[in-house]
């Protein structure tokens, strides 16, 4: 039996996390790389990408915590533990977190990638007014801008179409103009 469909089994066809039916995928619980049933989870498309720090944290969406902190399988307790970290300035995530309690295998599994250090805060690829950017997104120069070691210049106004974000600088993305693919600082553009 693939992995999947075990954790399909054990889920009941839903997210392990909400509940949710919709959208549902396996997620790898770091540090561990490959799936295996005990080191994944059946989570949904939100989850999901609040998990992998895609979008940004929904306090009211992870309340169903309250119910998943007490799941019997090691790797939804420590999701659930690290998300009420994510999450402890909300007073509800305080209350969870002094409630749970776990072996010392399990604890060290949940502290083992830092993450529960880290604050709810996520950094996403953002526009000049705060926008949201994502790949395949058009956007649009708001300044003028020399490109470095080309004699192009971008145009106050023109439009980059699909766009590709860069992963390691949530700062810059790549876009193609009059053919060329160059760097551009989210700063100067807003999504059109």
């Amino acid at each position: 039996m693939s992995v999947e469909n075990a954790l399909m089994a054990r889920s009941n066809n839903q997210c392990e996390l909400c509940k949710s039916e919709n959208n549902l995928t396996v997620y790898d619980v770091p540090p561990h790389p490959e799936q295996r049933e005990e080191d994944s989870i059946l989570v949904c498309e939100k989850c999901n990408l609040q998990l992998t720090k895609k979008e940004e944290l929904d306090a009211k969406h992870w309340a169903c915590l309250n119910d998943s902190m007490w799941s019997e399988v090691p790797a939804v307790q420590v999701v659930s533990w690290r998300m009420l970290n994510r999450l402890r300035n909300e007073s509800w995530a305080a209350d969870a977190i002094e409630m749970m309690f776990f072996d010392e295998p399990t604890l060290a599994w949940a502290k083992e990638t830092g993450d529960h250090e880290n604050t709810g805060e996520v950094e996403l690829h953002r526009d000049c007014n705060g926008n949201i950017l994502q790949d395949g997104d058009n956007v649009v120069l708001t300044k003028t801008l020399d490109v470095k070691g080309s004699n192009l210049n971008a145009k106050l106004g023109t439009v980059v179409k699909g766009i590709k974000l860069v992963a390691d600088n949530f700062e810059q993305i790549e876009g193609k103009i009059e053919g060329q693919t160059i760097v551009i600082l989210t700063k100067y553009l807003r999504k059109g």
